[in-house]
């Protein structure tokens, strides 16, 4: 999954904040921790200048980095993240909560970035003992993956326009609008599936509601029913 934004083309007064944006981006997006030279080379700089980003973020407790020097996100992004739709993360976390473990998947609600989707709030369920993890912060295109399917559906013609550079849906939104749902396989991570449904709550951005699942998605209109369910408690608890 690639990041979504770049650091080479930032002015020069900023450059040293871009990276280190960027190096949070990719941090987020890739399925384990990173060594500091692929995040070098992921952030196309030098050792060096990546090791300088590093520290910075370090001090700030944004990333950490194990025994074996393999570079992680940090708590302190947890902190950060809670002022991204505080309302609606709050009157997501039960309903999310409870969904995870009716349906025995991870269940998490996303919203969208511009053309990205991004993990605002996520719950695994406590009754299996495997799940998927889907960590707060994570990003990927509108046009990959059940939430980015759903939330492509919600667009106008113009916002479509403006975003992808195009009006007409792709066929996974097209196939949402008609069930109401969408499903995806393997799209954002290898051999991981998934299906969401839009959540409307005035004032916040575009959001989508989805569970996550090692294995192809059975019974999707019975899934479904639960996350329409779930949504609509998010909608009813959200003030």
């Amino acid at each position: 999954m690639a990041h979504t934004r770049s650091a080479a083309n930032a002015p020069v007064g900023s450059q040293t904040l871009s990276r280190g944006l960027t190096a949070l981006e990719i941090l987020a997006a890739h399925d384990r921790p990173m060594s500091l030279n692929e995040l070098a080379e992921a952030l196309e700089v030098h050792r060096s200048n990546a090791y300088r980003v590093l520290r910075t973020l370090e001090e700030h407790r944004l990333v950490l980095r194990d025994g074996e020097g393999l570079i992680r996100l940090g708590p302190r992004l947890t902190v950060l993240a809670r002022g991204v739709a505080p309302g609606l993360s709050t009157a997501a976390a039960k309903p999310v909560a409870d969904l995870a473990n009716a349906a025995g998947m991870t269940a998490f609600l996303t919203v969208l970035d511009e053309a990205d989707v991004i993990t605002i709030h996520s719950a695994e369920p406590t009754n299996v003992d495997v799940a998927v993890a889907r960590r707060p912060g994570t990003r990927h295109s509108i046009l990959v993956g059940a939430p980015g399917h759903a939330l492509e559906a919600l667009l106008t013609r113009e916002r479509r326009l403006e975003l992808l550079g195009t009006e007409t849906l792709s066929e996974q939104a097209q196939l949402a609008t008609a069930r109401g749902y969408a499903v995806s396989e393997s799209e954002v991570m290898g051999g991981v599936s998934a299906i969401a449904v839009p959540v409307h709550i005035a004032g916040e951005p575009p959001a989508a509601l989805a569970l996550a699942h090692f294995a192809p998605i059975r019974e999707s209109e019975a899934l479904a029913g639960q996350l329409l369910l779930a949504a609509s408690r998010i909608t009813q608890s959200y003030h």
